[in-house]
């Protein structure tokens, strides 16, 4: 048994390592447990990659012939890259599933030489047993974190590491002078960025009251007229806007502010830049939102969306808040024949309107008859059923029979609406005058995929409400799960996701269907939706 070993089973762990162990004990994790290494998406174009790209390939030159592998991951944790010459101790690490893409956070796999220098922005080596999980006790590393020069943000982490016992003591020097090397590419970098961003701003401001932004990696400028308009929980909204757009064009939004009024945002990309130019166009007073209901519409009204979507909020904003409702679920504990009892007997009174929530549960049967009813009501109906094949097949008698109908767009394809739900769910569940999301923290909400959409949401603001009731809440409140933010997409990769939910909606949801419009086998088209994270 080691020495290193026996000194920490006898509590004479360093005290960073100790309190590293502290931190992963706190996040769930067992010592003996196994790591949870799921590969995601490989930052590979950005900044970080640009510019440590050059400098570890001559490091890598340099170690030629060791048993050493050098570790690039980003500011969660994700390995963006691998450079090791030695193939057996490559195929070790890639056992282990160390591969690009993975997180080694310090809340994912406890104590190591990438998640915890993140943690406490210093650099720290991690000897054998010293990691907090067993399964990485044959490794020794050194990790020191990446620090951008002009934002002073923590951009990543460099990595050594070797088997137990063949760490050297060059491995901080060397590790500190290859992070020195990429921080000078970096400064280069965003020097030249800054300066066609900050040309962009110029070229388009040509009066003060023109409220304009420029967003780029680090760097916000802003009109006087545009910082007037916007409030701090308004900054993340446009940013997300922002994000959404295409490297190959102008992209519009419309946008509801915090203080209720409407804009218009017009993104343009600017080249060779990695920034966006925002335009902001307040609306004129009178026009309709795109929230307003427009009570007019035909009946019966039908209303597709995702689990969680708000289609029940959909369906009592159109039927009026003295509405029945009757929901199919319930027709699994009444039984068949009496809920399609109660609900004929209902749609035959006159009253006011009857909502009928998820259609999608329905038998043939019982959806022929509820056909039937909803044709010879005496009362306006709405219907809720979920996207999906279904509704040209099993439940198209009621899909056919609805005069209007209306398609809730996912949460994660209405980025930009989320700071405003998220910061109007808090006021409701802390009332006025108490907590706070703060802009870090809605930038992070905002840049979740929500597979729940608004019910998630919401379940993720009530958490926040009960752990901070005043002041401002931080990316730190939120709950592990939506705490990270995923590494932002290449643009081909951005325009290849987009392409595949154009198909799959224009599909209704048939996936099998969408594969066979783009030109691809199904399982194909199942391997993108999980490299893409489409849900």
């Amino acid at each position: 048994m080691s020495s290193t070993y026996q000194d920490l089973r006898v509590g004479r762990a360093r005290p960073e390592i100790e309190s590293s162990w502290t931190r992963s004990r706190l996040s769930g994790l067992r010592e003996d447990g196994t790591p949870a290494l799921r590969q995601g998406p490989v930052a590979g174009e950005g900044a970080l990659a640009r510019a440590a790209a050059p400098v570890l390939e001559r490091a890598q030159a340099e170690l030629d012939g060791t048993q050493f592998a050098l570790v690039l991951a980003d500011r969660e944790a994700r390995i963006v890259d691998i450079r090791c010459s030695d193939k057996s101790f490559r195929r070790a690490l890639a056992t282990l599933g160390v591969v690009p893409g993975v997180r080694l956070g310090e809340d994912q796999v406890g104590t190591n030489a990438v998640g915890t220098p993140l943690e406490t922005r210093q650099g720290l080596l991690v000897r054998g047993a010293e990691h907090f999980m067993t399964a990485f006790h044959t490794f020794a590393c050194y990790g020191h974190p990446i620090i951008h020069p002009i934002t002073r943000r923590l951009e990543g982490v460099v990595n050594i590491g070797g088997l137990t016992g063949a760490e050297h003591p060059l491995f901080a020097p060397l590790v500190r002078r290859i992070v020195r090397d990429i921080e000078d590419r970096l400064q280069l970098d965003s020097t030249r960025t800054q300066r066609r961003l900050l040309a962009a701003f110029q070229a388009a401001v040509r009066s003060s009251r023109r409220a304009v932004m420029v967003m780029g990696q680090g760097v916000v400028l802003a009109t006087p007229s545009a910082l007037a308009l916007l409030e701090p929980a308004d900054h993340a909204a446009v940013q997300a806007c922002a994000e959404d757009t295409r490297a190959d064009g102008e992209v519009n939004h419309r946008l509801i502010l915090a203080d209720g009024r409407t804009v218009g945002l017009r993104c343009t990309p600017v080249d060779g830049a990695e920034g966006v130019l925002v335009d902001i166009v307040p609306e004129r007073l009178g026009r309709r939102g795109t929230d307003a209901v427009d009570h007019a519409t035909g009946w019966p009204l039908l209303v597709v969306g995702e689990p969680g979507s708000g289609r029940t909020t959909e369906a009592r904003r159109a039927a009026g808040s003295d509405a029945a409702t009757l929901d199919a679920t319930d027709a699994v504990w009444q039984g068949e024949r009496d809920w399609a009892k109660g609900m004929a007997a209902l749609l035959e009174d006159d009253g006011p309107p009857v909502i009928i929530e998820n259609v999608q549960l329905l038998t043939e049967q019982v959806t022929a008859l509820t056909a039937r009813c909803v044709r010879s009501a005496r009362r306006r109906t709405v219907l809720t059923s979920t996207p999906g094949e279904h509704l040209d097949g099993v439940h198209a008698p009621l899909a056919a029979l609805c005069n209007a109908r209306r398609d809730l767009v996912p949460l994660r394809r209405r980025r930009h609406e989320i700071p405003r739900l998220a910061q109007s769910m808090l006021a409701d569940a802390v009332g006025p005058g108490g907590a706070k999301l703060s802009a870090d923290c809605l930038r992070v909400l905002a840049a979740q995929s929500w597979p729940g959409n608004l019910a998630e949401l919401r379940r993720v603001v009530q958490f926040l409400a009960g752990r901070r009731s005043v002041g401002d809440i931080i990316p730190s409140d939120l709950p592990a799960s939506h705490r990270g933010v995923p590494a932002p997409a290449s643009p081909l990769r951005q325009a290849e996701r987009e392409i595949i939910i154009a198909a799959i909606d224009a599909a209704g949801g048939n996936r099998l269907q969408a594969a066979r419009a783009l030109g691809v086998s199904r399982s194909t088209l199942y391997n993108r939706m999980r490299a893409l994270h489409i849900h």
